[in-house]
C-alpha cells in the first residue's frame, strides 16, 4: 500500500474513560508503523475545553501503555513536530483559518446559538438533516468587518460547493463519491478562538507530516470536508483508511450503555493485554483455524492492509476470554502467572486500600475474603434475592440506582468525597433518608448488605466497573418486579 515511510497516528480527545475502539484504531495504526518501518505518533485532541481533562488525558496515556502500545512522539517524549497536545496549538490555526477566509473560501457567522437551535429544530420538523442555511453566507465585507471591529461573537465557517459531489478513494472502501449537498457549512474557527476538530485535524496532520489516516468508518462522511480544507489550502492530503466498527454480537454499536467498553475495565478484571491486543489484531489480519494465538510480533508479521474487511469487528466477549485463558495457561510460565497475579491484585491500590478498610470490620483473618472478595471479583452474580431484605421495597432501589447511574457518568472527579458529595445530593433531591438511600447501592456495588465503606469501595472500583454493577443491578431489579 506504500512506497514512502509512513507516519500514522492515533488522536484520542480526554473527555472520558479511554475505550476499546481507541485501542483498536491504535493497534491498527501502530502495526501498520511497525510493518512498514514507519512511525507512529500520539495526539491529543483537546479543542473541547469544556470536557477534555488531563486527568482523562492521564488515563488515555496509562491505558495505552498497558496494551503494550509505545508512540514515536507524542506529549509525554515530545517530538520534531510537537507540540502534540491541541490545546497548546492555538496559535498555529489561526494564520490558516485566516489564509482560508483570505481566499474567499470561509466566511464570518454571527448566527447566535438560540437561532441555529430553531434553524435545527425547523429543519428537523420539516424532514430536512439539519445543517447550517447560510444565513451569514452573502454579509457585505463591510458589515462583517464593522460587526467584528465592534466585537460581535462569531465563528468562521467553509464554504461547500453548491452543486456536484466529493470523489476520493479510501484504502479500504475503494471508490467513494459523497454528495456536496450532503455536507455542512462546518465552523472552523470557534468564538473563543479554538479550532474545531475538523480545522485542527487537517492542520495537526499536514505539519506532523501524517501520510497515511486511518480512523473508524464513522468518519467517512467526513472526508469531503477535510479535502476541501486540504484544497482551499492548496496541501496534499493524506492516504484515507476507514476501519470497519466495533459491534456487539447483536451488530449494535459497541456502547458503554450496553457492554462495558474501557480499557481500564477490562485490566481490572484480570484480562492480560497482551490477549486483549491478540483479541483486536485477529481482525487485521487473516489466519487458519487453530492459529489464533498471536503475540505482537507475530502480528506485525503478519499484519497486511490488502486483506481488510469491511464487515464489522465484532466485539466477542466469549472469544476474548478463550483467549485469555489460553494466554494464562500457555504463554506464561509459573513465576510469570504469579508475578501477573499480584500486579493485578495491587492495581490501583485496591487490595492495599481495602485490607486498610478492613481492618476496623474484620475479628479474624478469615473473614476478609467475604468482605474485600467484591473488589476483585469478575461477576458478583447479583440476584434479586440480594435486595429482599433492604427495607426499600424493589422498585425503590430500582428508582435509586436509575437516578444514580447517570449522575455518576458525568461526575468530573471519581474520588470517595466527590462520590459521597454527589450521593448526598442526589439522596436530598430525592427526599430519601440516607439510610434508606444507601443500602441498595451498597448491595449493587459489593453484593452484601455489609461491605466496606460504600464511597471508598466506589472510588477503588473505578468508574467503569461501578457503571456496570449498577446496570447489572438495574436490570436485575427491573426483570425481578416485571415478573
Amino acid at each position: 500500500m506504500t512506497d514512502i515511510i509512513p507516519r500514522v497516528r492515533i488522536a484520542p480527545s480526554p473527555t472520558g474513560e479511554p475505550h476499546v475502539g481507541t485501542a483498536y484504531i491504535a493497534l491498527f495504526n501502530y502495526l501498520f508503523a511497525k510493518k512498514h518501518g514507519g512511525r507512529f505518533i500520539l495526539r491529543i485532541e483537546d479543542t473541547d475545553a469544556s470536557r477534555s481533562t488531563r486527568e482523562y488525558e492521564t488515563k488515555v496515556l496509562d491505558a495505552l501503555r498497558w496494551c503494550g502500545l509505545e508512540w514515536d512522539e507524542g506529549p509525554d517524549k515530545g517530538g520534531e513536530y510537537g507540540p502534540y497536545r491541541q490545546s497548546e496549538r492555538k496559535d498555529i490555526y489561526r494564520p490558516f483559518v485566516d489564509r482560508i477566509v483570505d481566499n474567499g473560501h470561509g466566511f464570518a457567522c454571527f448566527c447566535t446559538p438560540q437561532r441555529l437551535d430553531e434553524m435545527r429544530a425547523a429543519q428537523r420538523a420539516a424532514g430536512q438533516p439539519p445543517k447550517y442555511d447560510g444565513h451569514c453566507l452573502h454579509l457585505a465585507a463591510e458589515e462583517v468587518k464593522s460587526r467584528i471591529a465592534a466585537g460581535e461573537p462569531h465563528v468562521v465557517r467553509m464554504k461547500i460547493p453548491s452543486e456536484g459531489s466529493c470523489k476520493f478513494t479510501d484504502a479500504v472502501y475503494g471508490e467513494v463519491e459523497i454528495p456536496w449537498d450532503a455536507v455542512d457549512m462546518q465552523v472552523l474557527l470557534k468564538a473563543d478562538g479554538m479550532p474545531t476538530y475538523h480545522m485542527a485535524n487537517v492542520v495537526d496532520d499536514h505539519l506532523m507530516r501524517i501520510t497515511h489516516v486511518a480512523r473508524g468508518e464513522e468518519w467517512l462522511a467526513s472526508v469531503p470536508k477535510h479535502i476541501l480544507i486540504y484544497r482551499y489550502l492548496g496541501l496534499e492530503p493524506p492516504v484515507f483508511m476507514h476501519l470497519s466498527l466495533m459491534k456487539n454480537a447483536d451488530k449494535s454499536k459497541l456502547s458503554k450503555r450496553k457492554n462495558p467498553t474501557s480499557i481500564p475495565y477490562y485490566a481490572g478484571l484480570g484480562y492480560l493485554p497482551e490477549a486483549l491486543m491478540n483479541f483486536l489484531g485477529l481482525f487485521f489480519i487473516q489466519i487458519a483455524e487453530g492459529e489464533e494465538l498471536l503475540s505482537m510480533d507475530d502480528l506485525i508479521a503478519r499484519f497486511d492492509t490488502d486483506n481488510l474487511s469491511r464487515a464489522g469487528a465484532i466485539f466477542d466477549i466469549q472469544k476474548l476470554d478463550w483467549l485469555n485463558g489460553r494466554w494464562l495457561r500457555e504463554n506464561l510460565s509459573e513465576e510469570e502467572f504469579l508475578a501477573r497475579v499480584r500486579q493485578w491484585a495491587l492495581q490501583g491500590d485496591r487490595l492495599t486500600e481495602g485490607l486498610r478498610l478492613a481492618q476496623s470490620r474484620i475479628q479474624t483473618f478469615g473473614e476478609l475474603p467475604d468482605l474485600i472478595g467484591f473488589l476483585l471479583k469478575s461477576d458478583l452474580k447479583l440476584t434479586a434475592a440480594h435486595f429482599d431484605r433492604l427495607k426499600p421495597k424493589p422498585a425503590d432501589c430500582l428508582a435509586i440506582i436509575k437516578e444514580v447511574a447517570p449522575a455518576l457518568e458525568t461526575l468530573p472527579d471519581w474520588t470517595a468525597e466527590a462520590i459521597e458529595a454527589e450521593l448526598r445530593a442526589i439522596s436530598e433531591r430525592m427526599d430519601k433518608k440516607l439510610r434508606l438511600f444507601l443500602p441498595p447501592l451498597f448491595v449493587a456495588v459489593s453484593g452484601s448488605a455489609r461491605s466496606l465503606p460504600l464511597f471508598d469501595s466506589m472510588a477503588l472500583l473505578g468508574r467503569a466497573a461501578v457503571r456496570q454493577r449498577l446496570k447489572t443491578a438495574r436490570e436485575v431489579l427491573q426483570a425481578s418486579i416485571e415478573a
